[in-house]
């Protein structure tokens, strides 16, 4: 097993990868890009977390690829988790994944249910 720790690019991100199983170097590379460019945004609180990413070492095994992250947002916590045929499969499907649970926390203040203006009797504004 074998764990880096990565930082993304002018932020204050740190993730660490960990991989299991027969994990290339290459592969593991590739993963950490795709991580890193998934946390890569302009106006995030701090991110920190693990991601861990596993072979399973049988070959009559569908999808012997297997990965998930827990990444702590500022106060919130993003999971994903996904299962592919082969390493890069995996890392972008874990990159969507991961860029959408970031994009549903940074943005969930502009999604909060607001309430309706007031009516007039109410000292709502007057037609």
């Amino acid at each position: 097993m074998t764990a880096k720790d990565i930082g993304t690019r002018g932020s204050t991100a740190t993730v660490r990868v960990r991989t299991e199983g027969e994990v290339d170097e290459e592969s593991a590379a590739y993963l950490r890009e795709k991580v890193g460019t998934a946390l890569d945004r302009p106006g995030l609180p701090p991110v920190s977390g693990e991601v861990r990413v596993s072979r399973a070492s049988a070959h009559h095994v569908a999808l012997p690829w297997s990965g998930g992250a827990e990444i702590r947002v500022g106060g919130d916590l993003v999971v994903v988790h996904a299962r592919e045929a082969t390493a890069r499969e995996l890392a972008d499907r874990l990159h969507d994944r991961l860029r959408a649970g970031v994009d549903r926390v940074a943005h969930r203040d502009d999604t909060v249910r607001r309430t309706a203006v007031p009516p007039p009797w109410r000292g709502g504004p007057q037609k």
